[in-house]
């Protein structure tokens, strides 16, 4: 098989970087793999990204550069499956870093699934392990945190084109944070294709330490998320759909006594925050971080299923 990896980047240069060299220094067998492309879809980067990528092309091998204005990750990655060769598409994030054996073990994975089931009515979903650190990424241990119940996620998944093309890509509608990728594997369940999980293709997800400087944005993505979850709901209207974005009075009740109400906000909880974070555990401080965090998210859904004329 022949893989296209898509790549959505904004405005991630250093450790797009790492995620490019890592993708060039695959362990590959031809009895499994006849080639790869790399396709880079910048969305409208201001961080010099593309100068890079033009200025070191040599240095990628693989690489496809693709360009447009900001239009959100849902219209990148179209773009980046409309432009591709290969008849299996790997999607990752510019933030992941992968393991030499990356490409193998999907398309182990995938060719081992397909006959066993006697049909290609599948896709594999690797693993993806969150880290802080920069310098060495693919040291960062497995964590309870990093475990997903996803069905498709785009942060490190492969399937045949032709199901994404019959599925009809991602809606471009997601023009915010989130959904994109679990709205489209709604409609992949539907067409009957099965998740086969493949943890031998690692990818490490790198995202800066926690810091309160951060929460401003933390907070924008929520309530983002939570109008793209409405999305969500009015394409898909069903409970499952609802618990996947908040959209309960459970999520209300628990959320809202956590924290009071919202009283509990972002201010009352910077001193414990700040305070962890001085001692180390930037990861737990942004764990409790996430109990206001789910509350903004929550009054996000809410906010905009009553202004799209829906009903609490």
């Amino acid at each position: 098989m022949f893989f296209s990896v898509v790549i959505p980047t904004y405005n991630r240069l250093p450790i797009l970087e790492k995620c490019l060299r890592a993708l060039e220094n695959q362990q590959l067998d031809p009895q499994w793999i006849d080639g790869y492309e790399v396709i880079v879809v910048d969305d409208g980067s201001t961080d010099k990204t593309i100068e890079f990528l033009e200025r070191e092309k040599t240095s990628f091998a693989h690489l496809v550069l693709l360009q447009h204005d900001h239009r959100g990750p849902a219209y990148a990655r179209n773009i980046g499956v409309s432009n591709s060769r290969g008849d299996h598409i790997i999607f990752i994030d510019s933030d992941l870093v992968v393991t030499e054996s990356f490409l193998l073990s999907h398309a182990q994975a995938l060719a081992k699934a397909q006959s066993k089931l006697g049909n290609d009515c599948v896709f594999t979903y690797g693993a993806v392990i969150n880290t802080c650190n920069f310098t060495d990424p693919t040291s960062e241990a497995y964590k309870v945190t990093d475990f997903s119940a996803a069905y498709f996620a785009t942060g490190n998944v492969a399937i045949a084109k032709k199901w994404l093309e019959e599925a009809g890509l991602f809606d471009t509608t997601f023009s915010q944070y989130g959904w994109e990728d679990l709205e489209l594997g709604v409609r992949l369940k539907k067409l009957g294709l099965k998740l086969i999980k493949c943890p031998n293709a690692v990818g490490y997800h790198w995202h800066p330490p926690f810091s309160l400087e951060q929460i401003p944005s933390l907070i924008d993505k929520e309530i983002q998320r939570g109008r793209m979850g409405v999305i969500f709901y009015q394409k898909h209207p069903s409970w499952n759909v609802r618990l996947m974005i908040q959209m309960t009075w459970l999520h209300r009740l628990l959320w809202g006594t956590l924290t009071l109400g919202g009283n509990l906000d972002e201010k009352a909880f910077a001193p414990l925050l700040q305070w962890l974070i001085d001692q180390g555990k930037p990861q737990l401080a942004l764990e409790i971080a996430r109990i206001f965090l789910n509350w903004y998210n929550v009054q996000g859904v809410y906010q905009a299923y009553a202004e799209a004329g829906g009903k609490s």
